[in-house]
């Protein structure tokens, strides 16, 4: 067979290859976002409506008052602003705290750094419940029941952004960090003025897992704050659960309201979210 036979016949194979990959991704996504266009269709329905079979995708008379009466119902323009309040404080301070101590697991050279990185790190492994109770019991003792204050300190730091981080430090050569110091830079200006703006898809990553989980934790508010003037939103959801009976329809406005704000940060973010998650892997 001529060589241009088979060059043909390959380039056809990874074609038809091809679309099939695009057409089985194109249906994983349609069948992810089933649940979110749900959520959406029965946000404009009466309670009685939402679990209706077969599911009337497309309400012939939408209840666009839902998204009037969910913010009388319960105050949820305060809900939001302290979610906002919590999430934009404990973001920033987990990529501050983050990317520092990462700096110094990735470009020092200090006694016991990679045991004291690996019992660092081995804390991912510890679920929250273990050591939820002992928490809860500091936090009483320095008086911060009741304070978004408690919910900062414990959220502050976090294992995994260090992690992530690291391994992105880590792809970085070396010798720009002798060069800076050579030049008199000191470590914090290197860490500074060089390896934070090289690290915006890594910082970009942080902060998209930093904002969604802090913005989306329920149990951590439920344990500590019991004032109605400081519960986040996802408490707040609750609220329309009664005794008795769940307004749904309710429900399912707040959600997709509250959704909002995840979705234009990760939309802003999301070319920046895959170059991180790329680089992180370069280097082990």
């Amino acid at each position: 067979m001529p060589m241009s036979d088979i060059s043909k016949s390959s380039r056809s194979g990874n074609t038809v290859w091809r679309s099939f990959i695009y057409i089985v991704l194109i249906l994983s996504a349609l069948f992810t976002l089933i649940p979110f266009a749900w959520m959406l269709s029965s946000s404009l329905k009466l309670d009685k409506d939402v679990f209706r079979f077969p599911i009337e995708w497309i309400p012939k008379h939408p209840r666009w008052s839902n998204y009037k009466e969910i913010w009388r119902t319960i105050p949820l323009g305060r809900f939001i602003f302290n979610t906002a309040k919590l999430t934009v404080i404990v973001t920033f301070l987990q990529m501050l705290t983050s990317s520092f101590a990462a700096y110094a697991f990735s470009k020092l050279n200090f006694r016991f750094k990679n045991a004291l990185f690996l019992c660092y790190i081995s804390t991912i492994a510890m679920p929250w419940q273990v050591y939820m109770v002992p928490q809860f019991i500091m936090m009483r003792s320095f008086h911060l029941n009741n304070t978004h204050l408690a919910i900062i300190c414990l959220q502050a730091f976090s294992a995994f952004g260090v992690f992530l981080m690291r391994q992105f430090y880590q792809s970085i050569p070396d010798e720009l960090c002798e060069a800076a110091r050579i030049d008199g830079m000191s470590e914090y200006r290197i860490w500074g003025k060089i390896m934070l703006p090289l690290s915006k898809p890594a910082l970009s990553t942080l902060l998209i897992f930093s904002f969604v989980g802090t913005w989306n934790d329920f149990l951590g508010p439920m344990i500590y704050l019991t004032k109605t003037e400081l519960k986040t939103i996802q408490i707040g959801l609750r609220m329309f659960i009664t005794q008795y009976s769940s307004d749904y329809g309710l429900i399912m406005a707040a959600s997709v309201v509250v959704l909002i704000p995840v979705l234009i940060v990760f939309l802003s973010l999301q070319k920046f979210f895959v170059e991180g998650i790329a680089s992180t892997g370069l280097k082990g």
